[in-house]
């Protein structure tokens, strides 16, 4: 069974979403990167964690997609390991960017501000529209969804 781990540890479980559910969670990601781009002149940390976040709503529509729904605690960490399942070694350069930038959220969030540099949100945010798009189109043909 797929995903068998993150089932018995009780960080997903199965869950048949909605079409719209997942169309909206993308919506979000959408969402989320254009205010992203508008952040970058003026807040580096803030245009980074929105980039983040675009990123994890395109995740969690993902593991929608696939008929499953995160809970519990840490389930951001939840969501990385289930797209690293999911989308295996030819992503995994791009599932670490994914977690280190969930990390570096946290610690913009919750820890000290100005840690983002320029260059580095701008890397956020080209990866983040990247990524986003990718998982648009996974799930467009995954789930025969009009996207």
């Amino acid at each position: 069974m797929p995903y068998e781990q993150l089932v018995q540890q009780g960080r997903i479980k199965p869950y048949k979403a909605r079409p719209e559910e997942i169309l909206k969670l993308l919506q979000v990601a959408a969402r989320d990167l254009a205010a992203a781009e508008r952040n970058l002149p003026d807040d580096h940390d803030w245009a980074y964690t929105i980039a983040y976040n675009a990123v994890l709503q395109a995740a969690r529509a993902l593991v929608l997609a696939h008929g499953y729904r995160p809970r519990g605690g840490e389930q951001h960490a939840t969501v990385v390991q289930f797209v690293e399942e999911t989308l295996g070694k030819k992503y995994s350069s791009q599932i670490v960017l994914f977690d280190q930038m969930r990390r570096k959220r946290h610690r913009v969030i919750y820890e000290m501000a100005g840690l983002v540099s320029k260059q580095e949100a701008e890397q956020g945010v080209k990866f983040a529209k990247k990524f986003v798009e990718e998982i648009r189109l996974l799930i467009s043909k995954q789930a025969s969804l009009k996207l």
